[in-house]
């Protein structure tokens, strides 16, 4: 059934945004209330999709289509199902988190600033909403624009240098994208009789396109999702995007935009191109594993808690990465779970690490020391997502690096132990990094004098980190609530690979 739903979603931040524009720029209160308002009710619209889901079905759910360019077929075309409703939520329910973070961090052209995080919400839904590919290129690249300007105006002291560079890299990858989805839709022109880019329709032509062919569109398409991800060795400009970028723009960059990699491929790669996923999967598998373990070592050394976490998140997304090209059950169920819990531990790691800056102006690890006299909350915190981060059984982290590592074990595509014994080092090595951090930073004697006079945390930081604790513990405890929702989806996804690919599996 047609549902209006979607669109509503998606229009709420963009509405928003515009209105903001007509707020005098001395007016910042009003500005920042007004904004949270904004995403907070593209908050409550996402829970009501969610509470209508019906989780059993793995077809898409809240169609709405109108044409839009009758000549090619393409149309604005949204629907969701299990994988794109948990990253639609995620994303509505970071955003006012950050808002409310940014309220004394963010002092300088607080409308701008506002009105690009608002633009960037709506081009996020629409990246994971859209299902028709021509709609979808240009959610991608709209995506680029608020994101270059929120890092290069509010970052730090090479913010232009590490905007640009994001800038490129994704660019780049996206103009590979672009002639793949051309490619593909004139292909599709000789089996359906006219041009299309609707995904459903291409669902159905892909995966008989000629594996010569075949070969070449998945490579384009996996070039520009590994970028974003960013998977090793295209990783390059995710460091300095995350340690220019303001707490509020690391967050989403995180939480959100790393994810629109992944769930690229598993939206497009898998059922687009089956045979050349499963042809392709044992080296994809091999990078994934050397991102788990290089970004692991490289956080090791860092003398930045910023950039410690940056370089965390090549590690984890190297899982992901890793538990989606195993191609069962449940690494792909463990992926699209870990992909929520990545954006929760880490979106959480950089808000603490934001909090502690404010007050100090550092991120140097060498400059603190025995804080756990000073702010006790805060360390307790730190310790909590810390533990999450690492994978530690009862928090969220765990169930996703168990299912990936199990369903990686199981897999007939891999068909060698080795890649879960190297991933698995991954999580030895990131409680290496990160509880040395957590000593460094928190155990031990006050040895410097300037930490003397430093504040606990605030009701306002209080009231932006329970929220994502809360849902740390929730998925570690029961995580059946997340995982039915995507169930039903993986599983259709992986019947179509099957199908195509019997030789194979």
């Amino acid at each position: 059934m047609e549902s209006y739903l979607l669109t509503y979603l998606l229009f709420i931040p963009i509405v928003g945004s515009v209105i903001l524009l007509f707020f005098k720029k001395e007016n910042e209160k009003a500005i920042r209330y007004f904004g949270l308002f904004v995403s907070v009710v593209a908050f409550i619209v996402s829970l009501i999709i969610y509470y209508q889901f019906d989780s059993s079905l793995s077809t898409f759910q809240f169609l709405h289509q109108i044409k839009w360019i009758k000549s090619l077929h393409v149309s604005y075309q949204v629907g969701i199902d299990g994988v794109s409703l948990l990253l639609v939520l995620l994303t509505t329910f970071l955003t006012p988190l950050t808002l409310i973070s940014s309220w004394k961090s963010v002092t300088k052209n607080v409308k701008l600033f506002t009105f690009f995080m608002l633009f960037l919400e709506a081009a996020m839904i629409g990246v994971f909403i859209a299902l028709d590919l021509f709609l979808f290129y240009v959610f991608w690249e709209a995506m680029l624009i608020p994101m270059y300007f929120i890092i290069g105006i509010w970052g730090g002291g090479r913010r232009i240098y590490a905007a640009v560079k994001f800038f490129l890299f994704t660019m780049a990858g996206s103009l590979l994208m672009l002639v793949a989805i051309i490619w593909l839709a004139i292909y599709a022109s000789h089996q359906l009789g006219y041009f299309s880019t609707n995904i459903v329709e291409l669902y159905r032509v892909g995966p008989n396109v000629p594996h010569e062919i075949q070969q070449y569109m998945f490579l384009a398409f996996f070039i520009s999702f590994a970028i974003k991800v960013p998977l090793f060795p295209l990783h390059t400009w995710l460091p300095d995007a995350h340690v220019e970028a303001p707490t509020a723009g690391s967050v989403i960059l995180a939480g959100v935009l790393l994810k629109m990699g992944t769930y690229g491929m598993i939206r497009f790669c898998l059922p687009l191109f089956p045979q050349s996923t499963v042809q392709f999967a044992p080296v994809i598998s091999i990078l994934a594993v050397i991102g788990i373990i290089y970004g692991a070592l490289v956080a090791m050394v860092q003398k930045d808690m910023k950039k410690l976490v940056a370089y965390s998140s090549v590690s984890h997304l190297g899982f992901i990465v890793l538990g989606i090209f195993a191609l069962t059950p449940e690494s792909i169920q463990g992926a699209v779970i870990q992909m929520i819990n990545h954006g929760l531990s880490t979106g959480a790691l950089f808000l603490l690490v934001g909090f502690i800056y404010e007050r100090t102006h550092t991120r140097e690890i060498s400059y603190y020391g025995g804080i756990a006299k000073l702010v006790p909350v805060y360390a307790t915190f730190l310790m909590i997502v810390s533990l999450s981060s690492i994978g530690l059984p009862g928090l969220n982290g765990f169930v996703g690096e168990f299912l990936i590592l199990l369903g990686s074990f199981k897999s007939q595509v891999l068909d060698s132990w080795y890649f879960v014994i190297f991933g698995a080092t991954g999580v030895i090595f990131a409680a290496v990094y990160l509880l040395w951090m957590y000593e460094r930073v928190v155990w031990g004697r006050v040895t410097n004098e300037k930490l003397n006079g430093l504040t606990d945390m605030t009701p306002r930081e209080l009231l932006v980190l329970i929220p994502i604790v809360i849902f740390i513990v929730w998925i570690g405890v029961y995580s059946s609530t997340f995982l039915s929702v995507s169930s039903a989806t993986t599983e259709s996804i992986l019947h179509t690979v099957s199908t195509f690919t019997f030789n194979f599996l």
